[in-house]
């Protein structure tokens, strides 16, 4: 425990590295292609995990696989793979490890990749409860999907666009709601929707 007094969303465990995910990343609109395909692969990373696994292997992934730089996993092989595999520090799964070399190409293959992702996020949200998935994380999907991107279900999507900031789904008693609002609404505005 860290022993602070702010109020977070009831999710947050306690532990120190999900407090500072929660409190400076979690929500925070981004718009960098890369940030974004990064995001998207760790969330597919987490499926059937939590998200403290993730973070906990976070700096490891980002070691192995170049900053999940798409066009380094790109170029990956099987032998790329089978050595990801031996790694303690990676999660090691081979559907996921392959998904991150189909879904580099997928994502270098689709033209302004940021902008595309960013046109599902929704217009508006009213969320009592943050939800598993929504009308807009399944259209994702399906999108993703059809170019090609594994590991990208619905629940998946939702979860990306919660990390991604395209929806601010902090509890409204959490002391990050309101930044965080403030900043989906400027990043939904310099795409052009009424936010």
């Amino acid at each position: 425990m860290t022993g602070d007094a702010k109020r977070r969303c009831s999710w947050v465990s306690g532990d120190a590295l999900y407090e500072h995910y929660h409190d400076t990343e979690w929500g925070v609109p981004e718009t960098d292609p890369s940030a974004l395909f990064r995001l998207l692969m760790l969330e597919g990373m987490q499926a059937g995990l939590s998200w403290l696994t993730i973070l906990r292997k976070r700096s490891r992934m980002d070691e192995q696989f170049q900053g999940f730089s798409m066009t380094r996993l790109a170029r990956a092989s099987n032998r790329d793979i089978d050595h990801w595999l031996t790694d303690t520090g990676l999660i090691r799964h081979r559907g996921k490890l392959t998904a991150l070399i189909t879904n580099a190409q997928a994502a270098l293959a689709h033209p302004n990749f940021g902008k595309w992702v960013w046109s599902f996020a929704p217009s508006h949200q009213i969320h009592t409860q943050a939800p598993s998935f929504t009308e807009e994380s399944t259209a994702m999907s399906k999108a993703l999907k059809s170019a090609g991107f594994r590991f990208v279900g619905p629940t998946i999507c939702y979860a990306f666009m919660q990390s991604a900031g395209m929806v601010n789904d902090h509890a409204r008693t959490c002391f990050r709601h309101g930044e965080c609002q403030r900043l989906v609404d400027q990043a939904l505005a310099r795409r052009g929707v009424n936010a």
